[in-house]
Protein backbone atom coordinates (compact mmCIF):
# COMPACT_ATOMS: atom_id res chain seq x y z
CA UNK A 1 0.00 0.00 0.00
CA UNK A 2 1.70 3.17 -0.79
CA UNK A 3 1.44 6.12 1.22
CA UNK A 4 -1.15 8.30 -1.11
CA UNK A 5 -3.49 4.98 -0.72
CA UNK A 6 -3.25 5.03 3.03
CA UNK A 7 -3.90 8.28 3.17
CA UNK A 8 -6.91 7.81 1.20
CA UNK A 9 -8.12 5.30 3.35
CA UNK A 10 -7.78 6.93 6.56
CA UNK A 11 -9.86 9.45 4.84
CA UNK A 12 -12.55 6.34 4.15
CA UNK A 13 -12.21 5.75 7.98
CA UNK A 14 -12.55 9.17 9.25
CA UNK A 15 -15.99 9.42 6.83
CA UNK A 16 -17.61 6.77 7.48
CA UNK A 17 -16.76 7.16 11.42
CA UNK A 18 -17.94 10.34 12.04
CA UNK A 19 -20.99 9.79 9.37
CA UNK A 20 -21.68 6.93 12.09
CA UNK A 21 -21.01 8.11 15.18
CA UNK A 22 -21.23 12.31 14.88
CA UNK A 23 -19.32 14.23 17.26
CA UNK A 24 -17.50 12.77 20.34
CA UNK A 25 -16.83 15.49 22.38
CA UNK A 26 -13.19 14.20 23.40
CA UNK A 27 -11.47 15.87 25.71
CA UNK A 28 -14.20 16.73 28.02
CA UNK A 29 -13.09 19.18 30.92
CA UNK A 30 -13.98 22.04 32.27
CA UNK A 31 -10.78 23.85 31.80
CA UNK A 32 -7.57 23.54 29.64
CA UNK A 33 -5.52 23.03 33.64
CA UNK A 34 -8.14 19.95 33.66
CA UNK A 35 -7.18 18.72 30.78
CA UNK A 36 -3.85 19.03 31.15
CA UNK A 37 -3.89 16.93 34.30
CA UNK A 38 -5.78 14.27 32.67
CA UNK A 39 -3.15 14.02 30.19
CA UNK A 40 -0.76 12.88 33.26
CA UNK A 41 -3.18 10.89 35.05
CA UNK A 42 -4.21 8.91 32.27
CA UNK A 43 -1.29 7.32 31.56
CA UNK A 44 -1.64 3.54 32.23
CA UNK A 45 -5.32 3.78 33.28
CA UNK A 46 -8.69 3.80 32.10
CA UNK A 47 -10.27 6.54 31.89
CA UNK A 48 -13.07 6.00 34.68
CA UNK A 49 -9.76 5.83 36.96
CA UNK A 50 -8.96 9.17 35.63
CA UNK A 51 -12.65 10.87 36.24
CA UNK A 52 -12.62 9.67 40.18
CA UNK A 53 -9.71 11.18 40.58
CA UNK A 54 -10.42 14.87 39.11
CA UNK A 55 -13.70 14.27 41.16
CA UNK A 56 -11.09 14.22 44.13
CA UNK A 57 -8.99 16.92 43.04
CA UNK A 58 -12.14 19.48 42.37
CA UNK A 59 -13.86 18.21 45.22
CA UNK A 60 -10.78 19.81 47.46
CA UNK A 61 -10.56 22.36 45.47
CA UNK A 62 -7.39 22.34 44.17
CA UNK A 63 -7.83 21.52 40.16
CA UNK A 64 -6.01 24.76 39.67
CA UNK A 65 -2.89 25.39 38.37
CA UNK A 66 -2.21 27.25 41.74
CA UNK A 67 -4.42 24.99 43.77
CA UNK A 68 -1.81 21.79 42.69
CA UNK A 69 1.99 24.43 43.44
CA UNK A 70 0.18 25.26 46.94
CA UNK A 71 -0.78 21.45 47.73
CA UNK A 72 1.61 19.19 50.18
CA UNK A 73 2.74 16.38 47.49
CA UNK A 74 1.59 13.40 49.92
CA UNK A 75 -2.07 14.97 49.57
CA UNK A 76 -1.61 15.32 46.12
CA UNK A 77 -0.73 11.23 45.93
CA UNK A 78 -4.19 10.54 48.21
CA UNK A 79 -6.03 12.74 45.73
CA UNK A 80 -4.89 11.20 42.61
CA UNK A 81 -4.44 7.80 44.29
CA UNK A 82 -7.36 5.77 41.70
CA UNK A 83 -5.36 7.13 38.38
CA UNK A 84 -2.32 4.36 39.91
CA UNK A 85 1.47 5.06 40.12
CA UNK A 86 -0.11 8.11 42.03
CA UNK A 87 3.18 9.26 43.42
CA UNK A 88 5.17 9.25 39.90
CA UNK A 89 2.08 11.42 38.83
CA UNK A 90 1.87 13.52 41.65
CA UNK A 91 5.52 14.41 41.37
CA UNK A 92 5.27 14.78 37.34
CA UNK A 93 2.38 17.27 38.33
CA UNK A 94 4.73 19.03 40.65
CA UNK A 95 7.35 19.40 37.51
CA UNK A 96 4.92 20.64 35.13
CA UNK A 97 3.93 23.56 37.36
CA UNK A 98 7.85 24.12 38.17
CA UNK A 99 8.30 24.33 34.50
CA UNK A 100 5.16 26.33 33.98
CA UNK A 101 6.38 28.76 36.55
CA UNK A 102 9.75 29.18 35.80
CA UNK A 103 9.12 29.38 31.83
CA UNK A 104 5.96 31.49 31.79
CA UNK A 105 5.03 32.96 35.22
CA UNK A 106 2.67 30.46 35.81
CA UNK A 107 0.57 31.32 32.88
CA UNK A 108 -1.07 29.00 30.47
CA UNK A 109 -2.41 31.47 27.94
CA UNK A 110 1.35 32.82 27.54
CA UNK A 111 2.64 28.85 27.29
CA UNK A 112 0.26 28.11 24.71
CA UNK A 113 0.89 31.20 22.79
CA UNK A 114 3.75 29.73 21.54
CA UNK A 115 4.84 28.17 18.42
CA UNK A 116 3.19 24.77 18.35
CA UNK A 117 6.97 23.26 17.48
CA UNK A 118 8.70 25.38 20.21
CA UNK A 119 6.31 24.38 22.64
CA UNK A 120 6.06 20.50 21.79
CA UNK A 121 9.86 20.42 22.54
CA UNK A 122 9.35 21.59 25.78
CA UNK A 123 6.95 19.57 27.26
CA UNK A 124 8.99 16.22 25.58
CA UNK A 125 11.50 17.67 27.86
CA UNK A 126 9.84 17.65 30.73
CA UNK A 127 10.50 13.77 33.07
CA UNK A 128 7.64 11.52 32.11
CA UNK A 129 5.88 13.18 29.43
CA UNK A 130 6.00 10.93 26.25
CA UNK A 131 4.74 11.95 22.57
CA UNK A 132 0.75 10.37 23.12
CA UNK A 133 0.55 13.03 26.60
CA UNK A 134 2.50 16.13 25.26
CA UNK A 135 0.38 15.97 21.89
CA UNK A 136 -2.87 15.27 24.26
CA UNK A 137 -1.41 18.57 25.87
CA UNK A 138 -1.27 20.64 22.65
CA UNK A 139 -4.45 19.24 20.78
CA UNK A 140 -7.09 19.18 23.42
CA UNK A 141 -5.80 21.54 26.06
CA UNK A 142 -3.90 23.68 23.90
CA UNK A 143 -5.98 23.63 20.77
CA UNK A 144 -3.36 23.45 18.60
CA UNK A 145 -3.12 21.21 15.36
CA UNK A 146 -1.45 18.11 16.49
CA UNK A 147 -2.63 14.76 16.25
CA UNK A 148 -2.37 12.25 18.98
CA UNK A 149 -1.54 8.84 18.42
CA UNK A 150 -2.39 6.03 21.24
CA UNK A 151 -2.80 2.19 21.46
CA UNK A 152 -5.79 2.00 19.81
CA UNK A 153 -4.87 4.26 16.82
CA UNK A 154 -1.75 1.64 16.55
CA UNK A 155 -4.13 -1.53 16.89
CA UNK A 156 -6.49 -0.14 14.30
CA UNK A 157 -3.38 0.34 11.47
CA UNK A 158 -2.21 -2.88 12.57
CA UNK A 159 -4.86 -4.67 12.51
CA UNK A 160 -6.00 -3.09 8.69
CA UNK A 161 -2.74 -3.86 6.86
CA UNK A 162 -1.92 -0.22 7.12
CA UNK A 163 0.70 0.07 9.19
CA UNK A 164 2.49 -2.16 11.87
CA UNK A 165 1.45 -1.62 15.82
CA UNK A 166 5.19 -0.86 16.17
CA UNK A 167 5.70 1.78 13.39
CA UNK A 168 7.91 5.35 15.24
CA UNK A 169 5.25 7.65 16.59
CA UNK A 170 5.94 10.07 14.16
CA UNK A 171 5.48 8.00 11.37
CA UNK A 172 1.95 7.66 12.38
CA UNK A 173 1.42 10.86 12.90
CA UNK A 174 2.59 12.34 9.97
CA UNK A 175 0.21 9.57 7.84
CA UNK A 176 -2.75 10.80 9.63
CA UNK A 177 -1.98 14.91 9.75
CA UNK A 178 -1.41 14.05 6.14
CA UNK A 179 -4.81 12.28 5.24
CA UNK A 180 -6.87 14.35 7.53
CA UNK A 181 -5.68 17.80 6.00
CA UNK A 182 -7.38 17.38 2.90
CA UNK A 183 -10.48 17.42 4.52
CA UNK A 184 -9.82 19.78 7.20
CA UNK A 185 -11.15 22.51 5.52
CA UNK A 186 -14.49 21.07 5.14
CA UNK A 187 -16.68 23.01 7.26
CA UNK A 188 -19.79 21.03 6.99
CA UNK A 189 -17.51 18.01 8.45
CA UNK A 190 -18.07 19.79 12.34
CA UNK A 191 -21.83 19.66 11.83
CA UNK A 192 -22.92 16.50 9.80
CA UNK A 193 -23.11 13.09 11.79
CA UNK A 194 -26.10 11.67 13.54
CA UNK A 195 -26.58 11.67 17.09
CA UNK A 196 -25.15 8.86 18.50
CA UNK A 197 -25.59 6.16 22.01
CA UNK A 198 -21.90 5.31 21.43
CA UNK A 199 -20.69 4.86 24.91
CA UNK A 200 -17.45 6.90 24.41
CA UNK A 201 -19.76 10.16 23.09
CA UNK A 202 -19.67 12.42 25.62
CA UNK A 203 -21.52 15.58 26.98
CA UNK A 204 -20.70 18.62 25.65
CA UNK A 205 -18.22 20.33 27.72
CA UNK A 206 -16.28 23.95 27.65
CA UNK A 207 -13.09 22.18 26.58
CA UNK A 208 -15.06 19.88 23.78
CA UNK A 209 -16.70 23.27 22.50
CA UNK A 210 -13.82 25.35 22.44
CA UNK A 211 -12.85 27.49 19.59
CA UNK A 212 -10.39 25.63 17.17
CA UNK A 213 -9.27 25.66 13.69
CA UNK A 214 -10.86 23.64 11.60
CA UNK A 215 -7.71 21.46 11.34
CA UNK A 216 -7.35 20.90 14.71
CA UNK A 217 -11.19 20.16 15.23
CA UNK A 218 -10.49 17.43 12.65
CA UNK A 219 -8.07 15.67 14.64
CA UNK A 220 -9.90 16.21 17.40
CA UNK A 221 -12.78 14.33 16.26
CA UNK A 222 -10.62 11.58 14.58
CA UNK A 223 -8.93 10.60 17.37
CA UNK A 224 -12.24 10.38 19.52
CA UNK A 225 -13.79 8.55 17.28
CA UNK A 226 -10.92 6.17 17.06
CA UNK A 227 -11.32 5.93 20.70
CA UNK A 228 -14.57 4.48 20.13
CA UNK A 229 -13.52 1.98 17.68
CA UNK A 230 -10.97 0.79 20.31
CA UNK A 231 -13.05 0.70 23.68
CA UNK A 232 -16.20 -0.94 21.77
CA UNK A 233 -14.84 -3.49 18.86
CA UNK A 234 -11.28 -3.37 18.61
CA UNK A 235 -10.21 -4.46 22.06
CA UNK A 236 -6.49 -6.12 22.34
CA UNK A 237 -7.65 -9.65 22.84
CA UNK A 238 -10.80 -10.37 21.38
CA UNK A 239 -11.85 -7.64 18.38
CA UNK A 240 -15.82 -7.93 17.90
CA UNK A 241 -15.75 -6.86 14.12
CA UNK A 242 -19.30 -7.47 13.62
CA UNK A 243 -21.38 -3.84 14.02
CA UNK A 244 -17.90 -2.05 13.67
CA UNK A 245 -18.25 0.48 11.03
CA UNK A 246 -14.57 -0.08 9.91
CA UNK A 247 -15.49 -3.82 9.33
CA UNK A 248 -15.75 -3.49 5.42
CA UNK A 249 -12.25 -2.29 5.52
CA UNK A 250 -10.51 -5.34 6.91
CA UNK A 251 -8.19 -7.23 4.51
CA UNK A 252 -9.59 -9.98 2.76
Amino acid sequence: MTSNSKQEELRLYYNTLFEAWGRQHWWPGRSRFEVIVGAYLTQNTAWTNVERALGQLRQAKVLSVKGIRSMPLRNLEKLIRSSGYFRQKAARLKWFIAFLDKNYGGSLALMFAQPTAKLREELLALKGVGPETADSILLYAGQQPVFVVDAYTRRILDRHGILSAHAPYEEIRALFEGALSGIATQPETESRGRKTNLKTCHSPSPMSLAQRSPRAQIYNEMHGLIVGVGKHYCSKSKPKCDGCPLQRFLPR
